[in-house]
């Protein structure tokens, strides 16, 4: 996937929006105005993720181009190198995998209006 398709995938979730918060090299996806995908624009090109603590490490083992988050918390955050060699597939599992979490940590009266119709 290229940043265009991420930005594309990640503006059609519910709710979401995005910005330029840092500087105008890195794209901020959010839910509830909680990031849950950063999107580095300037080569060599990459997004961060949200993960689940223990799933982060298993890709990070598993994947070369999955690394500790840039700049985030090494625990919660992977960075992914958007060098071709992910599936599309793969890299839409992981952004809303990062979507998820921050959903599901949501209080509960926000979380509502997120359920499946």
């Amino acid at each position: 996937m290229n940043i265009e398709e991420i930005q594309k995938y990640c503006i059609k979730k519910k709710e979401v929006t995005e910005s330029f918060p840092f500087d105008d090299t890195t794209l901020v996806f959010k839910v509830a105005n909680k990031m849950f995908c950063l999107a580095n624009l300037v080569p060599p090109l990459s997004i961060n993720l949200k993960c689940d603590p223990e799933i982060a490490i298993e890709l990070r083992e598993k994947y070369e181009e999955v690394l500790p988050g840039y700049h985030m918390s090494k625990i919660h955050w992977n960075t992914i190198m958007l060098d071709g060699s992910l599936s599309d597939l793969q890299i839409k599992k992981w952004i809303d995998d990062s979507y998820d979490l921050i959903v599901q940590s949501l209080p509960k009266k926000i979380r509502v209006n997120f359920e499946k119709e």
